[in-house]
């Protein structure tokens, strides 16, 4: 089981994909809370305002799929804290596709974001963290990683990729000491979610997915999954078969 985190005064906390979304309202909530805080995405500008008015972070820019980039941010932080307590992955990229509307640049682009770009953040976090012999590492993925759906031919698999990576980083890393968190939020109101043309269940606002983040890890669950009226749904349709889970999903998102 996780360690649990219920005071994050002084927790130094690495935030990538911080200039928007959960990561902005994370960041925000985090130094509201007395902890240490680096932001990183690729606008130094629209990291600049997350934290405006907040408190004082560590402003580290980087591009999640540039590995060059990701490397020199994370070598910036070690300069600066020596560790960190806890280090989350953000960043995402999404484009609502379906078979026929499949374009293999943008495919390429989510599955750098979303998974490639996680893969290169856990190979810098993760060797401190077992110097130090403590500390978390967390992803935010998706319910849509749990099975197939409409809309979702290549942001699906990129969420379902990094839901399998994180259950294997707990089975290797729990035993040394090491937390894992796999963060499974429903549909939370961002830029990305803003292109969807279709209703959104149990709508949530940024501000409030952050504080269910970090109620997620005041406990020792491997998974923080929000909110529970809607993943509860979702959970139940990733075990039905497929001779049932097809047509009920065709006809719940009129696909």
């Amino acid at each position: 089981m996780n360690p649990k985190i219920t005071d994050w005064q002084g927790k130094r906390v690495w935030l990538l994909g911080a200039s928007s979304g959960i990561g902005a309202a994370l960041g925000q909530l985090l130094l509201a809370r007395g902890a240490r805080v680096a932001l990183s995405a690729r606008s130094l500008s629209r990291l600049e305002k997350v934290v405006d008015g907040a408190g004082e972070a560590l402003l580290l820019p980087c591009d999640a799929s540039d590995e060059t980039s990701l490397q020199a941010a994370w070598n910036k932080l070690l300069a600066a804290w020596d560790g960190v307590d806890v280090a989350i992955y953000l960043a995402g990229d999404y484009v609502p596709m379906r078979a026929w509307e499949l374009d293999a640049a943008r495919a390429r682009r989510m599955i750098e974001v979303n998974f490639v770009g996680a893969v290169t953040f856990t190979a810098c976090v993760v060797p401190q963290l077992l110097r130090q012999g403590h500390g978390q590492i967390g992803f935010v993925a998706s319910v849509a990683g749990y099975r197939g759906l409409p809309k979702s031919l290549i942001y699906g698999p990129t969420k379902a990729a990094l839901i399998n990576f994180a259950e294997a980083l707990y089975i290797d890393l729990a035993p040394k000491g090491i937390g894992v968190r796999l963060i499974n939020p429903g549909f939370v109101a961002t830029p990305l979610t803003a292109q969807n043309d279709f209703s959104m269940p149990a709508l949530l606002t940024p501000e409030a997915a952050a504080k269910a983040t970090l109620a997620g890890f005041s406990g020792r669950a491997f998974e923080i999954d929000y909110p529970k009226r809607f993943t509860r749904v979702m959970k139940l349709l990733a075990h039905l078969p497929y001779w049932l889970y097809f047509p009920l999903v065709r006809r719940m998102t009129g696909a």
